[in-house]
């Protein structure tokens, strides 16, 4: 079992319906989900983040866990009963087990606990992947621009090592960043800005900060691409070969640590309020995720001043008219003013990826590649 379970997390392609596989894929990933979740948990001082655990429901959580559990435990169930993948439903129910063993959705969670423990984003982690797979996959499903791509497309271990790392250090990432902006650019911050900006009407500072952070973020984005040495680091998250929902995981830590900092800055200086900091954060989130997904998706006119999915996968081209082009990442028409927009006869590019495939494959191997690559 442990060989046919290592088999299958190796591999990729399209899951072959009828035979239990999609299921039991399913079941397990549901109980992965519960076995972390009762972890959290227990733990959830080490475990969690501190800005989540403000903001969600834990009873609405244990609801979504006991489901989840009901849900992984029938299909595996399901699965064993009628002879179905049998291997995969064990691991399935044995996870279920164990999250049961351990108290399932029924845990008592003590709140008292000192500030300022060093954790990692277990909850973060769970929470995302979750509501990612039902969204976004979903989403690629009905609307796709590719439908020969599976959802284990090849490289897919990759993009989710990164993924899960990117998300477990979002702890230290939040630390860093938030050190290195009072560090860096405290002395730019004034009360008499702050408050201006603070007293602006919520639609207008919404699309300020937008406009804002995507000027920080273009710049930034194209000196990735026209300085040999950030090169080095942005090259990792180019050399993805399939676009979707997962794609947009590959990045650097250092990359990712750099570019917050940078974008954070003028976030910190200009003093939004935190509802106008919350919804811009939504905005990121979701289009750091939705304009990498395999989605054909164009948005007529509105292509020109809003980035979509088609706008950025031609960021992401190998095509000749597409290289060190579209750097913006909330609004198209900037790189429109800037002269940097893809300017092409075809909908859609052909192939992904960096320009003679030199990033090697694999989490740790791209960690190094910026200190390794002699090219």
């Amino acid at each position: 079992m442990f060989d046919k379970l290592n088999r299958l997390s190796g591999s990729h392609g399209e899951l072959r319906s009828g035979k239990g596989l999609v299921s039991g894929v399913v079941s397990l990933l549901l109980a992965v989900l519960c076995f972390l979740g009762v972890l959290a948990f227990h733990f959830p001082e080490y475990l969690t983040t501190p800005q989540l655990r403000k903001s969600y429901d834990v009873e609405v959580l244990r609801l979504v866990m006991y489901w989840a559990m009901v849900v992984s435990g029938s299909i595996a169930l399901f699965n064993v009963v009628f002879g179905r993948v049998r291997w995969l439903s064990f691991w399935a129910f044995t996870l279920v087990a164990l999250t049961l063993v351990l108290g399932g959705h029924k845990v008592e969670v003590d709140p008292n606990f000192p500030d300022h423990t060093p954790y990692i984003g277990l909850d973060w982690f769970i929470l995302d992947l979750l509501g990612s797979t039902l969204i976004f996959v979903f989403i690629e499903k009905l609307f796709a621009l590719r439908r020969d791509q599976p959802v284990f497309r090849a490289e897919w271990q990759t993009d989710f090592h990164h993924f899960l790392v990117n998300h477990m250090v979002v702890g230290f990432v939040l630390l860093a960043t938030n050190l290195l902006v009072h560090k860096l650019f405290g002395w730019a911050a004034h009360d008499g800005v702050r408050g201006w900006v603070q007293g602006l009407p919520f639609p207008i500072a919404l699309f300020l900060i937008v406009l804002v952070a995507d000027l920080v973020q273009y710049w930034t984005h194209r000196a990735y691409h026209e300085v040999p040495v950030l090169w080095r680091l942005h090259a990792v998250h180019h050399s993805v070969k399939s676009m979707d929902w997962l794609a947009g995981s590959r990045q650097h830590i250092l990359e990712l640590i750099l570019t917050r900092t940078l974008v954070l800055a003028p976030i910190f200086v200009l003093g939004f309020s935190k509802e106008v900091i919350d919804t811009y954060i939504v905005i990121v989130g979701f289009q750091a995720v939705f304009n990498h997904a395999n989605v054909s998706v164009r948005l007529g006119p509105l292509r020109y001043i809003i980035v979509t999915p088609n706008f950025h996968h031609w960021h992401h081209s190998q095509d000749d008219e597409a290289i060190d082009k579209n750097y913006a990442a909330h609004f198209a028409f900037l790189d429109h003013l800037f002269g940097t927009a893809v300017q092409s006869d075809r909908e859609w590019p052909k192939q992904y990826g960096v320009v003679g495939d030199y990033v090697p494959n694999g989490f740790f191997r791209q960690l190094k590649f910026p200190f390794t690559w002699k090219g």
